[in-house]
């Protein structure tokens, strides 16, 4: 896996964002767009995948990255419980809930691709290789 530099060029991320974007254009619409608790907490949800990638990935840690991706893989799994909720109240057709659901489960699995690999890599994160450079310099 090459190195990642960034959190935007992580797959799951991008994805995610797609997903966020995609879960707005649903709520400004119809008698979705009056359900201000249900439209609050399904863009709230589907922006957390995307925003705690970017912070689990920004503290430079590989454990603290992991825990940030364990829960974006829950914000997944939120959205998911709140399309049904969209379908049940008939603001979403089946077919526009399948596809949003599959999406979803497709960013899911990315996340959880990414935290297997983490897992079981030696790579601890940015802010370790800095600590580690700055004792060589000093001879601590």
């Amino acid at each position: 896996m090459a190195t990642i530099k960034r959190f935007e060029d992580i797959s799951a991320w991008q994805k995610a964002r797609e997903l966020s974007k995609e879960i707005y254009a649903i709520t400004k619409i119809g008698r979705f767009s009056k359900d201000y608790e249900l439209k609050g907490q399904i863009l709230k949800a589907s922006g957390s995948i995307m925003d705690n990638i970017a912070e689990g990935f920004e503290r430079g840690g590989k454990g603290e990255f992991i825990q940030f991706l364990g829960i974006a893989k829950g914000s997944c799994g939120e959205v998911r419980s709140q399309l049904y909720r969209a379908l049940d109240r008939e603001y979403i057709d089946k077919e526009k809930f399948n596809e949003l659901y599959n999406f979803s489960d497709e960013i899911s699995k990315m996340i959880k691709g990414l935290i297997t690999y983490l897992n079981g890599t030696t790579i601890r994160g940015q802010k370790y290789k800095k600590q580690s450079n700055s004792k060589l310099e000093t001879g601590n």
